[in-house]
């Protein structure tokens, strides 16, 4: 099957010049009038797919007028980079905020991040403000931080909702350093008792909405307390949902990124965002075991399906190199050697095409189920057909997908947190 395959891949594949190239990101041009451009990648850290995927939402900034950049990541975190992206005035000017300051790290503290954080930032500063592309964190797993952000803004706004804010998180405050812990009692004890705080947290700021966002703070401001209620009210369904060991807590999670990206798009008429997540997430999971055996749905398939003929997205894969990941989770980052592909595998099929680096649109495209390798921040060489292989209909589950042969680990900052405090002269916003 690899073989055939692999012929019909040869006839499709448009090689590719270097990624530094100024040709590389005009590639893609074909996706520049989609509304939704979705960049997964195989793993959570390899170089190849971040600088590709940097290349290619630069030249959809530049050329076709992307307005978001929407990331895997958690809405606080980002908020901060979007701060210094878009060179908005901060509340903290003496001392720069550590982003992704947790497990795990490399996934976003790495050069070639920083590469394209600092483009985007000079890329902004020759526009006016309302015409700066944005960057922004999709994921739900900030409750402690969360919950902080909204206190700190009602602390400025409105003292009373304040007051009832931290006593609705409160219920949450013996587990906002573990909330893997919540999640499990609330499992032992089948108890929601947190839940009706939360929620009645979030319907009551957006029930002050005109009156909060005409503060001297802004409309901004309470758009960021807003997002990190949302992020505090689904993130404790999270964590509830984590211990009962099926869909839910998986779906719970990619229809957060979605409503967030939903949220933001609704923001500006005429907006238009870029998508960087694993393939996991924005490869369509009705295309793939995920969906058709284990009732998995992901971001892709909500944004094809909410935004139909809107949505472009696109997959980047590898055969063999190295990677960044760890043994266990919040076990330090190693750079470990990807296991080369298997036969019966997507992979192996692109490999044997014989082009170091190529692109192929699936569009026109009709391939069989087969097995497709998935990297995360977590690789297992020794059980790897288990841990990351499933089965999947490629064309099914993107537009484009994206082949480098061969490939290295991202250029991660450090392979565990230094203990040591921030000083004044750190560079922000990644504090190295």
């Amino acid at each position: 099957m690899t073989t055939g395959l692999s012929n019909v891949l040869k006839n499709a594949a448009q090689e590719l010049p270097p990624i530094d190239s100024s040709d590389f990101g005009a590639k893609f041009d074909t996706f520049g009038n989609s509304r939704l451009v979705l960049i997964g990648d195989g793993s959570h850290g390899t170089s190849e797919f971040y600088r590709a995927r940097a290349a290619i939402t630069k030249r959809l900034i530049e050329e076709h007028g992307f307005t978001h950049v929407a990331v895997e990541c958690d809405w606080p975190d980002a908020r901060s980079i979007d701060h210094y992206v878009r060179q908005h005035p901060r509340r903290s000017q003496d001392v720069p905020i550590r982003v992704f300051d947790h497990f795990p790290r490399w996934m976003w503290r790495n050069a070639e991040v920083q590469e394209f954080v600092d483009w985007l930032r000079e890329h902004n500063a020759q526009l006016p403000m309302n015409q700066r592309t944005s960057f922004n964190g999709l994921d739900l797993y900030s409750m402690s931080a969360s919950t902080h952000a909204v206190v700190e803004y009602l602390d400025r706004v409105d003292p009373t909702l304040s007051s009832a804010a931290r006593k609705r998180y409160g219920c949450l405050e013996p587990w906002l350093n573990d909330p893997h812990e919540y999640g499990r009692k609330s499992f032992y004890e089948d108890s929601a008792k947190c839940e009706p705080g939360v929620i009645k947290m979030l319907q009551q700021l957006l029930s002050r909405r005109v009156e909060l966002t005409s503060h001297a703070e802004n409309g901004e401001s309470f758009l960021d307390a807003e997002m990190n209620a949302r992020v505090v009210r689904d993130s404790e369904k999270y964590y509830r949902a984590m211990f009962h060991g099926d869909k839910t807590s998986w779906n719970i999670r990619d229809t957060h990124m979605f409503n967030t990206l939903s949220r933001l798009l609704k923001l500006k008429p005429g907006s238009k965002a870029v998508v960087w997540a694993h393939n996991s997430h924005l490869g369509d999971a009705r295309g793939s075991s995920m969906g058709a055996k284990r009732g998995e749905l992901n971001l892709g398939q909500l944004c094809r399906e909410n935004f139909p003929g809107e949505v472009s997205v696109v997959g980047c894969g590898t055969h063999a190199g190295t990677v960044a990941a760890a043994d266990e989770w919040d076990e330090p980052m190693q750079v470990m050697d990807i296991v080369p592909s298997r036969p019966d595998s997507y992979e192996r099929a692109m490999h044997d095409v014989g082009i170091p680096s190529f692109v192929v649109d699936l569009r026109g495209l009709r391939t069989e189920a087969m097995l497709q390798r998935f990297i995360g921040v977590i690789y297992r060489p020794a059980t790897e057909r288990w841990s990351h292989y499933i089965k999947t209909i490629l064309s099914d589950q993107y537009d484009a997908f994206v082949w480098f042969d061969q490939t290295k680990a991202v250029e991660a900052f450090e392979t565990a947190q230094p203990k040591e405090a921030l000083s004044k002269g750190e560079t922000y916003p990644f504090g190295v």
